[in-house]
């Protein structure tokens, strides 16, 4: 009787855990669709302006731009920013973005004793438990990054890219390609590199001229910082939507294990049923035997 009653618990257990996971994907499912049209609706903007600039600098200008060549000052560290999850349960989400952003440390030494900037709670603890101290943790953009907030942010780092105080801004997060693929990536953000413009594109293929007004020094000057700002807006649209995917895959893999155990302890429970009821008669039977 108490394996039986055992069994009966554990199928509670699992049953309740089976509708929390169920309904943390449905969840997952529904936050993932708004932040890839979100993160969709980003990129025209983004790859306008990436075209924009593209085709200025083949044109050769901006040659030594502040943003674009590497500061002078020989002993400036890189600043490194560590996009992770305010949460767990989403798989190998933050583990894969850690271990990307630990060994861009080691591998640098500018980058290991330079500034860490780190958004989500899961990098703060990895980071701090692998004995890195002393980094900035950002609380304040949550699971929906406003862009203003990215903005200030970006012009946070132009300001200490210009002054000399970083030689290099770099971020480290899991970019969103597709719905069944996302990978780790250590983007550089600044200096800002333009987007070579493939050969085989038809914007390339022909001869445009352009009159630029005001001069093409002066737009540079505009489109170069609201470049750098929509870069990393797009980073933390497909970090966020990353974290969406692995979370929904994650918890669809857990009600699914979930449900294979319950019918598992099902059958363990039946079994244990008819052993019961199977001794119970025999009980009986033998009771009434010894009584003739």
């Amino acid at each position: 009787m108490g394996n039986s009653r055992e069994i009966k618990k554990r199928m509670k257990a699992v049953s309740n855990i089976k509708r929390i996971t169920r309904t943390m994907q449905m969840i997952a499912t529904s936050k993932f669709a708004k932040a890839q049209q979100a993160s969709v609706a980003t990129k025209p903007y983004t790859e306008t302006l990436f075209s924009l600039v593209a085709q200025l600098a083949q044109a050769g200008v901006g040659e030594g731009h502040p943003l674009l060549v590497t500061s002078d000052t020989n002993n400036a560290n890189e600043l490194t920013l560590v996009l992770t999850a305010e949460r767990g349960l989403c798989g190998p989400y933050n583990g894969s973005v850690v271990r990307t952003a630990l060994n861009h440390l080691r591998a640098s030494d500018k980058a290991g004793n330079g500034p860490i900037h780190v958004v989500g709670k899961k990098g703060a603890s990895a980071l701090k438990f692998n004995g890195y101290r002393g980094f900035t943790h950002h609380t304040q953009f949550g699971d929906k990054p406003e862009f203003d907030q990215v903005e200030r942010l970006a012009q946070q780092y132009i300001d200490l890219f210009t002054s000399g105080e970083v030689s290099a801004v770099r971020i480290v997060y899991m970019r969103y390609i597709s719905a069944g693929k996302q990978v780790p990536e250590v983007v550089q953000l600044l200096p800002f590199k333009a987007p070579e413009v493939a050969s085989d594109t038809p914007s390339s293929s022909t001869n445009d001229l352009y009159e630029f007004s005001p001069d093409a020094d002066s737009l540079l000057d505009a489109l170069l910082p609201a470049a750098v700002k929509a870069v990393l807006f797009q980073c933390f649209n497909d970090a966020v939507v990353s974290e969406h995917i692995a979370r929904m895959v994650a918890m669809k893999a857990a009600t699914d294990n979930a449900g294979k155990m319950g019918l598992s302890l099902k059958r363990q429970f039946n079994r244990a049923r008819q052993a019961q009821i199977t001794t119970e008669l025999t009980e009986i039977i033998s009771g009434a035997a010894a009584l003739e």
